[in-house]
């Protein structure tokens, strides 16, 4: 019977599966958003900023009709979507494509099989920073949890000065240097504090509050004074229900909670929105910054007066999937230490292991389908990409170690992962491990997890997605000073099923980009002429 009302589901979502259609041209837009900031060139939509919010339905498909009017290649990654199937529209230059060049045109076609909160953002150059960046809803008509109303709140944060000019600063030589001397602030739904409006709650109904972090650095936290907030979907993966007056965000993580008002119309009551960087020294009215606003029952009644505003870390541990799943048991443990260090000639990286991440001369997903069973071999696709090769359907674990002073949100493409274990890097007795049950327990998924300074963190996947997928964390200066590395899923998998599309390949040959053979187009192994990440010296103290 269960099976059959399942089948009527998936009826029901392909009879009313469509295509939603968007038109962007991607264009350079000088603005400062509506702050007191010098204008700075971004990159919007249309010649517009904010770009505009995508919603569609589970089991749609997503039609992004691109027109790149900037004067350098680009790219846009659904942020969240696993691209089963479609590895080649994930939007990451030198990795999956070769990005849209100048004056060019292309149509991403992204299969809509998974509901829940995601992100579109530009990838190439991290076009993210500069504006290219827009929340994805994609609603469940099933959806376990019907409420009123839904709310959406993304936060970014706008900085003056551009990617380019700011990575500049932080990989100066002797560095890293002092970007803040001109400082971001933030944006909510893409416009400044006192643009933020109210929540009309209605006594006693239920809503849906959607969060979305698409910030380059900062975290930030969500409150409603007096309310709790019900944790029902993390990074897109449903939860049971966990109960919490505060969520915390990381650049790339999102959260949807449910509210319940209160049973009368007496006092209405505040939310917040504080964004903190407490690895950075603070920047007032920065470092923190508290945006306001009210959660409005009745205009005449008077606001309610906490005596307190929460903040906490996210706790992971103790939230579980909704669909059950335990532990997986592991088939390979991989160790990815997030280094700090100077190249010989003193130029600051970030790294995984000491590798800072350097792309191919040939697309990562071109040389696994072109080059048999050298595909099979990690130096197939070059030294600096510190490439790991998966075998299908293998349960990898991640241990995410973060002894510098500055923490790392690590994001993994194409997949999403149980968060299993956290602990302190110089806990030499294991008083700060905590980890989830082994048995009885169904861990929490994401595929964003935020490793804080002088913790580490165990993640678990299964590579049952075959494609090349980057992992790299998702402060978007890091990511441009290295702190990248890429996985080769199922190779032979790919070689078989994947056939990437014409127009993937023609932009490649528009910009005179290889599509065979390995990291540098040759069809052995030999890969002289290969990018080679730069010898790092470690830097203990930063």
């Amino acid at each position: 019977m269960r099976a059959f009302c399942a089948l009527l589901c998936l009826v029901a979502l392909v009879a009313h599966a469509k295509h939603v259609v968007q038109n962007w041209d991607i264009t350079y837009v000088t603005t400062n958003r509506g702050l007191n900031q010098t204008p700075k060139r971004g990159i919007g939509v249309n010649g517009k900023l904010p770009l505009p919010v995508v919603e569609a339905v589970l089991g749609d498909t997503l039609v992004l009709n691109v027109r790149n009017s900037l004067d350098t290649p680009t790219s846009l990654h659904s942020h969240g979507i696993l691209q089963r199937g479609t590895n080649y529209y994930d939007g990451v230059a030198m990795t999956t494509d070769c990005s849209i060049a100048p004056g060019t045109n292309f149509t991403y076609y992204i299969k809509l099989d998974q509901a829940g909160t995601y992100w579109i953002h530009g990838h190439t150059h991290e076009h993210n920073f500069d504006g290219l960046r827009t929340p994805l809803v994609i609603h469940d008509p099933q959806d376990p949890n019907p409420v009123e109303r839904e709310f959406l709140f993304a936060a970014e944060d706008w900085w003056p000065i551009t990617f380019q000019e700011s990575l500049a600063i932080i990989m100066q030589q002797h560095g890293p240097g002092y970007p803040y001397t001109n400082p971001p602030y933030t944006l909510i739904n893409g416009f400044k504090d006192s643009m933020v409006e109210p929540l009309h709650f209605e006594p006693g109904k239920t809503y849906k509050i959607r969060l979305v972090s698409m910030m380059s650095l900062p975290l930030w936290e969500f409150v409603i004074d007096d309310h709790e907030l019900l944790i029902v979907e993390v990074d897109g993966v449903a939860t049971k229900p966990k109960a919490v007056s505060v969520v915390r965000l990381a650049p790339g993580q999102r959260v949807s909670v449910l509210v319940t008002a209160k049973p009368s119309r007496n006092l209405n009551y505040q939310y917040h929105m504080t964004t903190f960087a407490d690895y950075l020294p603070p920047i007032q009215g920065v470092y923190p910054q508290q945006i306001n606003s009210t959660a409005i029952y009745a205009t005449s009644a008077p606001v309610f007066v906490p005596q307190a505003i929460p903040s906490e870390p996210f706790d992971e541990l103790s939230i579980e999937a909704l669909e059950y799943m335990p532990a997986m048991t592991t088939d390979r443990s991989l160790f990815f230490n997030a280094t700090y260090g100077f190249s010989s000639d003193d130029v600051p990286y970030e790294s995984f292991n000491l590798v800072a991440y350097e792309s191919p001369k040939v697309p990562s997903m071109f040389s696994a389908l072109t080059t048999g069973d050298m595909s099979l071999n990690s130096i197939t696709y070059g030294p600096a990409t510190n490439a790991q090769v998966l075998k299908y359907g293998e349960v990898v674990e991640m241990v995410y170690w973060s002894a510098t002073r500055v923490p790392h949100p690590q994001h993994l493409h194409g997949h999403s992962f149980q968060v299993i274990e956290k602990g302190r890097t110089d806990d030499a007795l294991g008083q700060f491990r905590r980890r989830v049950p082994s048995k009885g327990f169904s861990p929490m998924m994401r595929d964003t997890v935020m490793v804080y300074s002088g913790e580490y963190v165990i993640v678990r996947f299964k590579a049952d997605n075959p494609g090349a997928w980057v992992m790299h964390c998702h402060f978007d200066w890091h990511l441009g000073q290295g702190l990248n590395m890429l996985f080769i899923s199922a190779p032979r998998l790919m070689q078989e099923k994947l056939l990437v599309p014409q127009s993937v390949v023609d932009q490649c040959k528009r910009q005179r980009i290889k599509v065979s053979g390995n990291v540098v187009g040759h069809d052995t192994y030999n890969i002289d002429g290969a990018p080679k990440p730069p010898g790092l010296i470690i830097n203990r103290f930063y």
